[in-house]
């Protein structure tokens, strides 16, 4: 009998190519949809709305504003806390304005038996200063758990449970939430944490010194405290602990009581350590049971800022949202010349925040944030080195400008040099190279005209950044610009610009300083000079290659010690180093800030100060002293004069560079313009969702045609087998 037999049907391979095909189809399809591209990292809600998108590359150590002092912390505690006092966001130089108080304080002066003097007094005759601080009534603080209470107006959650402890693991767990008012007394007590022992405030030391009482106050808190710990005792009530120094006078009215005259200390009232914490706050987080949750100030600020902290996932991802009890505040009405003409006055007079979320994506490598920032998942970006050519051009003259490709996207460069100084230290105390002699001194300025801080900065900074030619950086009272701010021992004046002096002459400096040729003409021994550093990458390498051919110019051999950097903080604080790198930014925008760090009481050996050098001149601190507190006019700008030219001639420092930031802005980002001494700039910022989602869309189209070419591939590779199936088909099988 003859028959037929199907050995494979044929439609199961159709079905598999059917299911390719369709594949493709959905991935042509994925931005048709909602318009979000295929490979956004955000929900499409966020990219539509008045959402900010940032990265963070380190996860914050501290958020408690008596115990922060880093710039990657201010970026999120910035937005939360308010301080008294804040900087004018467009007016330079930089001018403080109230923020939650009435108006600036003036101080008020008084001798030693608590007389009131004029205004004018002689700062000798001033024991005491005054300043009375006036809090906007109306201002209120994010919705937290520490605030909720009931019908009677009792706290909720002041004394927790071990029962109730066992449904909370986040701060979201609370069921309830409430706010109150900002007083004064907040921001009284949050001066008094400042002494508290556990939290080892890095100011502490400093305010001591001026804050009248401080350091006897964090004596008695020390004994409060192990009175507490003996009685099992979590919380540390600091209102039954009155400072001298920080008093409240009423309900929206306290003062604060500094020793003699310092100026400066507006600038401090600026900042988050004088920001105000609710006792009823520091209740809450003292609680047991809670700091093992993450539940703490460190993790979840409390503040009465334009943003609170709802999402901390410091391992992916952290969020701040509008706080909706932010008091009225507006945009800026005025600025500096220019602004109006570039757009930066457009919202004046209008509410803020513009922003209602930012969203901080942990990133800790610069190519994949570049990348993102490219496809416009970013909305702000710095430049790292891998990236710069592909953003920057430099031209003849030396300016920056953007290439082509990021014109063409509508990105827009902004540069500031920064309020900030890299320098080489020459620890004064080392018998080689320290010393005001003048054997010692022709050494260091040798050494520092053989270090060409300009091959420095075109080298390892792509040119961002000018060279120092004194402690002060530009836009801080004090600099001066041209050939009157030349340093003469370092440069000569040619052809209108500064020219670093020749190694000839830095090699005779170096003979008659007793080294000729690098040789000490006493023991005939090669000069060996060390660089003492913290422990450093292979990335560095090249650096202090760099370094040590620099010294080779004049035949001196230079010895890297590279130790772990608790060891080398020990070294530095022992006065064993020799010469070290180290860098400084700006606290507050006044000259005092970078001439400290000269000033022989400040000295790191001898009072662990931020005199890292150990320099010590008595002519340099004697007019110190005279110039810290003076108002910014020509009689201090002459004082600052004097006192550069003594460090310039005694070369305690290779001055080093002050650094010059770039940062690239997408064109949907308004109202952005550098403030490098405010912390709280978001709430200015204006965002345009709609086309940050049509260029998202535009600059993520999905490639298409490798699909295509994988769909033709695998079909006319089919064949074949299409064909065997369908000979087999109609092929005749013999039954026995």
């Amino acid at each position: 009998m003859r028959g037929w037999h199907v050995a494979a049907p044929i439609k199961p391979l159709l079905a598999v190519l059917w299911r390719a095909f369709t594949a493709a189809a959905a991935v042509a399809l994925l931005t048709g949809c909602d318009g979000t591209p295929w490979n956004s990292p955000y929900p499409p809600e966020e990219v539509r709305g008045d959402v900010l998108f940032a990265s963070f590359s380190n996860r914050p150590k501290h958020l408690d504003p008596a115990q922060s002092y880093s710039a990657d912390e201010y970026r999120f505690i910035g937005q939360i806390y308010e301080p008294p006092l804040e900087y004018h966001y467009l007016k330079r130089p930089y001018t403080l304005i109230p923020a939650t108080v009435r108006f600036i304080p003036r101080a008020m002066f008084y001798d030693a038996h608590d007389r009131r003097l004029p205004d004018d007094a002689p700062p000798a005759q001033v024991a005491y200063s005054v300043y009375e601080l006036h809090v906007t009534p109306g201002i209120y603080y994010q919705p937290h758990p520490a605030f909720a209470a009931d019908a009677a107006g009792k706290a909720l959650y002041a004394h927790l449970t071990p029962g109730q402890l066992d449904s909370i693991h986040t701060l979201a767990d609370f069921q309830r939430v409430g706010t109150r008012e900002l007083t004064a007394a907040d921001y009284v007590y949050e001066i008094k944490r400042l002494a508290q022992p556990e939290l080892h405030s890095p100011i502490l030391g400093l305010m001591s010194d001026y804050i009248v009482g401080m350091k006897d106050y964090a004596k008695t808190l020390q004994k409060a405290l192990a009175d507490n710990e003996a009685r099992g005792d979590t919380f540390l009530d600091l209102d039954r602990y009155p400072l001298v120094g920080a008093e409240v006078m009423d309900r929206y009215t306290y003062r604060i009581r500094i020793r003699g005259v310092y100026p400066q200390f507006l600038y401090w009232l600026s900042m988050p350590f004088f920001a105000p914490l609710p006792r009823e706050v520091d209740q809450f987080f003292s609680q047991p049971g809670l700091a093992e949750r993450d539940i703490s100030l460190d993790w979840y600020p409390v503040g009465t800022g334009p943003y609170m902290l709802t999402v901390n996932n410091p391992n992916r991802r952290m969020v701040l949202e509008r706080n909706p009890n932010f008091h009225p505040q507006t945009y800026p009405t005025e600025g500096e010349p220019g602004d109006r003409e570039a757009g930066l006055l457009d919202d004046a007079g209008k509410r803020l925040p513009f922003i209602d979320k930012v969203v901080y994506s942990l990133e800790k490598e610069d190519i994949p944030y570049w990348n993102k920032f490219l496809q416009g998942y970013y909305d702000t970006s710095g430049i790292s080195s891998d990236s710069f050519d592909q953003a920057i051009r430099i031209g003849s003259g030396g300016e920056a400008t953007l290439t082509e490709a990021m014109k063409a996207k509508g990105i827009r460069l902004q540069t500031a040099v920064a309020a900030s100084t890299f320098y080489i230290g020459f620890n004064m105390l080392d018998p080689v190279v320290g010393g005001l002699d003048e054997r010692a001194r022709m050494l260091r300025e040798a050494v520092s005209i053989a270090v060409d801080e300009e091959e420095y900065i075109s080298i390892f900074a792509n040119g961002r950044g000018i060279p120092a030619q004194g402690p002060i950086p530009p836009g801080i009272f004090g600099y001066r610009q041209g050939k009157a701010g030349m340093n003469p021992y370092m440069y000569d004046w040619v052809n209108g610009a500064p020219k670093r002096k020749p190694i000839a002459e830095a090699r005779q400096l170096l003979a008659e300083a007793g080294y000729p040729n690098g040789v000490d003409a006493k023991t005939g021994a090669p000069l060996l000079l060390h660089l003492d550093i913290a422990a450093t990458g292979p990335d560095d390498k090249a650096r202090l290659d760099w370094y040590m051919k620099q010294f080779q110019k004049l035949n001196v051999q230079l010895d890297i010690r590279n130790t772990d950097y608790n060891r080398f903080q020990d070294k530095m604080l022992k006065g064993d180093d020799q010469i070290f790198l180290w860098g400084w930014n700006a606290d507050y925008p006044d000259p005092e800030n970078f001439l400290f760090l000269l000033y022989g009481p400040n000295a790191r050996a001898k009072s662990q100060g931020e005199n890292a050098a150990n320099y010590d001149n008595p002519e340099f601190n004697r007019l110190f002293d005279q110039m810290k507190d003076m108002p910014n006019t020509p009689a201090r700008q002459a004082v600052i004069d004097q006192m550069v030219a003594i460090a310039r001639h005694d070369v305690p420092w290779i001055w080093g560079f002050h650094p010059k930031g770039f940062t690239l802005y997408h064109s949907w980002l308004r109202n952005s313009k550098p403030n490098l001494m405010a912390n709280n700039t978001i709430k200015y910022l204006r965002i345009d969702p709609k086309l940050r989602a049509e260029k998202q869309a535009e600059w993520n189209r999905p490639v298409l045609w490798p699909v295509a070419v994988v769909l033709a591939v695998l079909v006319l590779g089919s064949l074949p087998a299409v064909g065997v199936y369908r000979r087999r088909l109609h092929t005749p099988i013999k039954r026995p």
